[in-house]
């Protein structure tokens, strides 16, 4: 599940226009709201706007880890103190600081200044604290995808994770001209980060290599990789307490707010089959961490990513380049 708790935000990204149009304190939910969440789920991401403009996200905390093993927090890592106020509590909770690159193209794409150095330095204090489960999350276009390498390679070196996006264009971002102009260039960078994992000693690796992969695949229109199947084992909750299948499409379409009803009714309820429905019929072909992960991971249908890990990582532990076959017969940039 992952919990929208704002659509606050401190920073203007160039391809988001969420603080355009940011949610009234007053109207997002509660803790409350929040704790009618079932428990046993396996993953919780909190995410917003910027989480940590919610002063409650203590109290949000506290309650949510009664339902999960495992919460990740997507945040810009500008609010310092909070964020490590929060991990002094909670030190098992996982930080995803987005850094859209080197210093430069960061600053410009999130509007903050300064906002590589803060996230940053809050990274480094959180791994002094002893918080393990830290990283960068990184949404590639034309503008920073020079810095993908250099980023992946510090993230190496500082023993962070590393997570990547690309563009895309829905009712969540508020945005539907995002576009990647260049398609060459960028996913030229895509190939040797994929190729750099690849060659890595790591399973969980080469993984996020298929992942990306399937970023290069998403930018040149191809059809997804694997099934979509949001809104059947996981979804979102929005600030407004609509619980929704996923955040990718066009319009909002809600199975139900929390805010009137328990989790159960909404979830087993008629309108929830009818956007399970939509789901099944989308054409947007999205790849996004949310939905794609769950899907390479599951056992009907990992024999895809597998097949294509051992027939790449034979080919790169030969010292020859990937096979990146994309739509149109295209093998890019390999």
């Amino acid at each position: 599940m992952c919990l929208i708790l704002t659509y606050r935000c401190n920073a203007k990204c160039n391809m988001c226009n969420v603080w355009h149009n940011p949610t009234k304190s007053s109207e997002e939910i509660t803790v409350g709201d929040i704790d009618k969440i079932p428990s046993g789920l396996r993953f919780i991401n909190i995410t917003g706007g910027e989480p940590f403009i919610r002063r409650d996200i203590d109290e949000i905390i506290g309650v949510i880890r009664r339902k999960t093993k495992r919460i990740v927090i997507s945040t810009n890592g500008f609010f310092t103190e909070r964020i490590v106020e929060l991990c002094r509590k909670y030190p098992d909770i996982g930080i995803r600081i987005s850094i859209e690159g080197l210093q430069r193209n960061n600053d410009t794409i999130r509007g903050i200044p300064h906002g590589f150095d803060r996230g940053l330095r809050t990274l480094l204090i959180l791994r002094k604290m002893g918080i393990r489960d830290i990283g960068f999350g990184m949404t590639v276009q034309d503008m920073n995808c020079k810095d993908l390498l250099p980023l992946y390679e510090l993230s190496n070196a500082l023993n962070y994770e590393f997570a990547t996006a690309t563009l895309h264009n829905s009712h969540y971002f508020h945005k539907l001209d995002n576009r990647i102009k260049d398609r060459e260039m960028v996913c030229r960078e895509f190939s040797r980060l994929i190729e750099d994992m690849l060659r890595s000693n790591s399973v969980k690796k080469w993984f996020r290599a298929y992942f990306n992969f399937g970023l290069m695949n998403y930018i040149y229109g191809g059809k997804r990789l694997l099934p979509c199947e949001m809104g059947m084992e996981s979804c979102f909750i929005d600030p407004d307490g609509d619980v929704l299948a996923c955040n990718g499409m066009e319009l909002k379409v809600s199975m139900g707010n929390i805010k009137d009803m328990t989790f159960d009714e909404i979830w087993n309820s008629e309108k929830a089959e009818d956007v399970r429905r939509l789901v099944r019929n989308c054409d947007r072909q999205c790849w996004m961490v949310g939905s794609a992960v769950p899907a390479i991971k599951k056992m009907k249908y990992i024999h895809k990513p597998a097949f294509w890990i051992i027939r790449n990582k034979l080919r790169v532990t030969l010292r020859k380049k990937p096979v990146l076959c994309l739509p149109g017969g295209k093998e890019c940039c390999v």
